[in-house]
């Protein structure tokens, strides 16, 4: 332009400012400036807003001198802009003494001064403001309508919406766009069917925004068919059409119909990408998760925050450690690592592949911590095995003045299972009475298991009953414990209680009522749960087939068993444990050596278990050799430090084969301190070799301590009534009274149409 006057440069401010360019608005005014042209109240009014924008409340309050020195403070449209200025930055008192001076007002000022209340979180002056407001325009209603549903109390929203068109003003496609979203929030379905007639009704169903708000309101309600139907009748969509579809399907858990659009869509962007990758996490499909992030960044697609802290989840899971470490390399390069979300997701994947002293780490350079980045923390040491040391986060936390949730305390009753501790799982149990948390199913299940771990299955019992809801893993638990505790009876009532409540039992409820039929010898109630196990499509489940696999040799069907094994798809170090342990208490010691060869032969190395199992077999056997080189390549072959467990697999096996003396001196050269089991295995021998010379010598190391178990006693009785000793036999029973130690009388079970019959001695049922 040749010329330039004031005009020109107005509209031009203006339109920068209009289309988003803030910053250069405000390089031209000064450029204007320093051509000697002089501001109007029109200039004024168009800049103002580019330091609104930018929030640059100092060059904003510069231009406010330049104003009042110019006499434009009372200009209707300079102080509509002034109040909006300070609104936009804060500064609500001075908005308001803008306003108050103004001698004209309109309904732009009034809407300004409505904004900024809200903006800076004052409701309810907004609200009186808006109520003072001598003619309340569409704006106005917006401004009120959209904050409430952004923020809550998301009712006040859909009342002055309906106060709205009561006051006879039409709502136009901000007005739907701003209301629908009150209605996500209060999962009110149905209002928002209301409104989406309404936008039939008044033309704006082909709108972009308010098209988008629908399909976002019907996605979030989880009615993905009326979503679908108004996302096919858009005639034109954006990226916030597509990802709303994506989000929605992604919720419900329809991640194939989400890969679907998300492949259909013209362009992805950010969002889209990282929304796949949440839903990929969120339905456990974290290999896939993996993949889609690295074509996201091959791309060139830039992640943020979001991206971060749904990806590294993915990691958590497969344990990737490698692929996690370069996540949190590009973190630190896109300046994301003080980012709260993304230091939780940090925290928990370091956590969950073992590197506890890198979520630590972490974790304390955090910035700022939620309760989720405690829970993260607690649950990580919890689940790498350190209890105390995840007790002592959980103190800390209460220090620090963060409320605990239902997480919380899940992960720190966890702790106190692991280190059996009955007291502080009961003063953690008061903590959650006191934060009304008592009845949540997953605190209570929680509760159950460590009722459970700690041997307080009384407890654990009240706990379930008090239950207001149970779902699988509050009965799994309880049947879990009354199994684990020896109460396989009330362990079967309790599984067919659960079937009879409607609770589908899953792979470890399976799992836990297993063994009570293995322990009970109930065959028939075993191939029952079999058919079940069937029917619900776990039978390859390696928990499961293994569980399968020990009840059939516990119940005396080593062949079945030895089917199943032959059967299962994968095999771990339990289910091959599992096998070996059935060949040794049918006696089978060459199945069993055979089957420890294969294990090793596949890949596989033997744990602790595994070599009891093995020495076990030995010793039904009479391998003592066999059993004696088996001891020995613990340490040397499979860096195995023998348990107390081993150590009396080996006396048990010198004492079966007659070698009393060898057993004696093998107890004598223990580096561990002999327990009662050891004493209690040779003194057996001592009973069925009459070596009762042997049996005094034994007897009296067992003896030593306070035992209430009344095995030992007996044995030691018939070593003396094997020998004719009757003052020995009378000499131990005294023992016995004065003691309190009492037999526990025999016991027998029988099965009969799948209903397991107990009989004790001296029952007189039957007679």
């Amino acid at each position: 332009m040749s010329s330039r006057d004031a005009f020109s440069w107005t509209v031009v401010i203006a339109g920068y400012v209009k289309h988003g360019f803030a910053e250069d608005a405000l390089t031209l005014f000064y450029q204007m400036r320093q051509s000697n042209i002089q501001p109007d109240q029109f200039i004024f009014a168009s800049v103002l807003p580019a330091c609104a924008k930018l929030g640059d409340l100092e060059q904003g309050m510069a231009i406010h001198h330049e104003i009042t020195r110019n006499g434009f403070q009372f200009d209707l449209y300079v102080g509509s802009a002034l109040v909006d200025l300070y609104a936009k930055c804060g500064r609500i008192e001075k908005a308001r003494d803008v306003f108050d001076k103004m001698p004209q007002r309109d309904a732009v000022s009034w809407n300004a001064m409505i904004a900024g209340y809200m903006q800076n979180g004052l409701v309810e002056e907004a609200l009186q403001f808006f109520r003072k407001m001598p003619e309340r325009n569409v704006v106005s209603w917006n401004t009120m309508i959209s904050a409430y549903a952004k923020d809550g109390p998301f009712e006040e929203a859909l009342t002055l919406y309906h106060e709205m068109q009561l006051a006879g003003i039409q709502p136009n496609n901000f007005t739907f766009a701003s209301v629908l979203p009150a209605c996500v929030e209060m999962g009110n379905l149905k209002q928002g069917m209301e409104i989406h007639k309404e936008i039939v009704r008044s033309g704006y169903q082909c709108d972009i925004f308010v098209a988008n708000a629908l399909i976002d309101m019907y996605a979030k309600c989880s009615n993905m068919e009326k979503a679908r139907d108004v996302f096919d009748k858009m005639p034109l969509r954006d990226v916030v059409s597509w990802n709303a579809m994506i989000g929605g399907y992604a919720q419900i858990g329809h991640v194939d119909e989400a890969l679907k659009i998300f492949q259909k869509m013209p362009e992805q962007n950010m969002v889209s990408w990282s929304t796949m990758i949440a839903a990929y996490v969120r339905d456990g499909l974290c290999q896939e998760a993996l993949t889609l992030f690295y074509q996201m960044r091959r791309k060139g697609i830039q992640p943020n925050e979001f991206t971060f802290a749904s990806v590294l989840p993915a990691c958590a899971r497969l344990e990737a450690l490698e692929q996690g470490i370069e996540i949190h390399e590009e973190i630190i390069r896109c300046d994301y690592q003080f980012d709260t979300f993304v230091g939780n997701a940090l925290v928990n994947m370091y956590a969950k592949c073992g590197c506890i002293e890198k979520s630590w780490q972490l974790f304390q350079e955090m910035h700022y911590r939620d309760v989720i980045s405690w829970n993260a923390m607690l649950s990580g040491y919890a689940q790498n095995g350190y209890f105390v040391e995840a007790l002592e986060v959980f103190q800390e936390m209460q220090l620090a003045g963060v409320k605990p949730d239902t997480d919380t305390f899940t992960s720190v009753l966890s702790a106190c299972s692991g280190l059996a501790d009955l007291d502080r799982g009961m003063e953690i149990h008061q903590e959650i009475i006191r934060n009304g948390f008592q009845l949540n199913v997953s605190v209570g299940s929680a509760l159950l298991d460590m009722y459970v771990k700690c041997g307080s299955i009384e407890k654990a019992h009240d706990v379930f009953k008090q239950m207001p809801q149970r779902n699988a893993i509050s009965w799994t638990a309880m049947i879990a414990g009354y199994s684990l505790n020896g109460h396989a009876m009330e362990a079967l009532k309790l599984f067919g209680e659960m079937e009879l409540a409607g609770v589908e039992p899953d792979s470890k409820a399976f799992v836990s009522i297993l063994p009570a039929c293995a322990n009970l010898g109930a065959l028939e109630l075993g191939m029952e749960i079999h058919e079940h196990i069937i029917r619900s499509g776990l039978q390859d489940d390696l928990f499961a087939a293994s569980a399968l696999v020990d009840m059939y040799a516990k119940c005396g069907n080593i062949e079945k068993s030895r089917h199943l094994f032959d059967k299962m798809q994968e095999r771990n170090v339990v289910s091959w444990t599992t096998m070996i342990a059935g060949y040794a208490i049918h006696g089978n010691a060459k199945e069993a050596i055979e089957l420890f060869e294969q294990m090793q032969h596949s890949g596989l190395k033997p744990n602790h278990v595994t070599l009891i199992c093995i020495l076990s077999a030995c010793c039904h056997a009479g391998l003592v050799e066999k059993g004696w080189q088996f001891f020995k390549s613990m340490s040397e072959h499979y860096q195995i430090t023998p348990t107390m467990d081993h150590y009396s697999c080996m006396v048990d096996l010198f004492a079966r084969a007659g070698q009393l003396d060898e057993a004696h001196e093998f107890i004598n050269k223990m580096p561990l301190k002999p327990d009662a089991t050891v004493w209690a295995c040779l003194l057996g021998a001592c009973r069925i070799h009459n070596n009762v010379e042997l049996g005094n010598l034994v007897a009296e190391q067992l003896f030593k301590s306070d035992i209430k178990d009344a095995a030992p006693y007996v044995l030691l009785s018939n070593v003396y009534a094997t020998a004719g000793k009757w003052d020995g036999t009378e000499r131990v029973r005294k023992m016995m009274k004065d003691r309190k130690v009492k037999k526990t009388p025999g016991c027998s079970w029988i099965e009969v149409n799948k209903q397991v019959h107990t009989f004790l001695a001296e029952d007189q049922l039957l007679a």
